[in-house]
């Protein structure tokens, strides 16, 4: 591990900053293996100081100030949070004149990876997950399948959609810039049809996101994968329970107890459940078993998190079998541009 390899090369006390409780329980355990140590901890119920210490952001932010002279080497996972407003000061207090960013998603859409440039270093190493296909990480193919919405969901998806593009029209706003999205939703607060166009717009985006053919294809998709182990991908919790219910898959979302949730991907990992379906809460800081089959059936357009995902069925195998990720997109609607910008 190249963070391991740095703390071993450097040689003083080291920080460890995650995102999330399952990652500095991941770190916790891998740095006790590897350094035979009492390890650190400053998270969840915990805040214990050690030459080697693990944190998470949240933690971080709190204690920087405190400790902001004990480390020499910070390590930063999923470094990209660490362009979150808050969460810059973090970078600021800390002392440590060493400093290691790690990320397979780098890029933020709000360009905020730019100021992590500047607490932590440039950027001085980068691998497109293609140039790793094969070799340390499993071949893979992606296949989008277009579905068409029923007539009832098309009717109600033209009025929502035509309602929130006959505002935007009138008002001359052209989404040529992030800003204009959120001046929209500024608008809302006091224009009553500003709030009805985005809400129309949210309707609509429910309608193709969640559609009934996308169910009745995922059920095609999982027959043909009955054997394989196999991790779907919503974008809202309404449909995760419906198809939990539907297929008889364990559910994760953020209503799932921690505990739940750590036994459901226990049972994944040793075989006794085959699929699970979640809600985001998989795309990143949780250690998920291997798998080699991924069903996106909604997401954002997000580069991020459409990586984040495919990296979910990406552990090499022995057999060098290939993996796949399957994404679901109604057709005629907006997905189809969502779709295109998270590639």
């Amino acid at each position: 591990m190249i963070a391991i390899r740095a703390m071993v090369e450097v040689g003083v006390p080291t920080l460890v900053v995650v995102p999330t409780i399952d990652l500095l329980e991941q770190w916790e355990r891998e740095l006790k293996t590897e350094f035979d140590v009492p390890i650190g901890r400053f998270g969840g119920g915990e805040q214990r100081q050690e030459p080697i210490t693990v944190s998470t952001y949240d933690s971080a932010y709190l204690r920087a100030e405190e400790v902001g002279d004990a480390f020499g080497l910070v390590v930063f996972d999923e470094v990209h949070h660490l362009g979150g407003e808050g969460y810059r000061d973090i970078g600021r207090l800390l002392a440590a004149p060493a400093r290691l960013g790690l990320t397979a998603t780098f890029e933020r859409p709000d360009g905020a990876h730019e100021t992590v440039a500047d607490l932590v270093g440039e950027r001085v190493y980068a691998l497109d997950v293609d140039d790793l296909a094969g070799d340390h990480l499993a071949p893979y193919d992606i296949r989008r399948i277009e579905v068409e919405l029923t007539p009832a969901e098309r009717e109600r998806y033209d009025e929502k959609h035509g309602v929130f593009l006959e505002y935007v029209r009138e008002a001359g706003i052209t989404f040529s810039s992030g800003d204009d999205y959120r001046k929209l939703v500024m608008r809302s607060g006091t224009d009553p049809r500003a709030r009805e166009a985005l809400l129309a717009k949210s309707a609509a985006r429910e309608i193709m996101m969640n559609a009934e053919r996308k169910v009745d294809r995922l059920a095609t998709i999982l027959d043909r994968h009955r054997d394989d182990r196999v991790i779907v991908f919503t974008a809202h919790t309404d449909l995760v329970y419906r198809l939990s219910d539907r297929f008889l898959i364990p559910a994760i979302t953020a209503e799932t107890a921690a505990a739940e949730r750590r036994e459901v991907l226990e049972r994944f990992r040793e075989g006794t459940y085959g699929r699970v379906v979640a809600a985001n809460v998989l795309d990143e800081g949780v250690d998920v078993p291997d798998a080699n089959v991924a069903v996106v059936l909604s997401g954002s357009g997000s580069e991020r998190e459409f990586t984040q995902r495919l990296g979910r069925i990406l552990r090499p195998t022995d057999d060098g079998e290939r993996a796949v990720l399957y994404e679901l997109v109604s057709a005629e609607t907006a997905e189809e541009r969502v779709a295109g910008r998270r590639r």
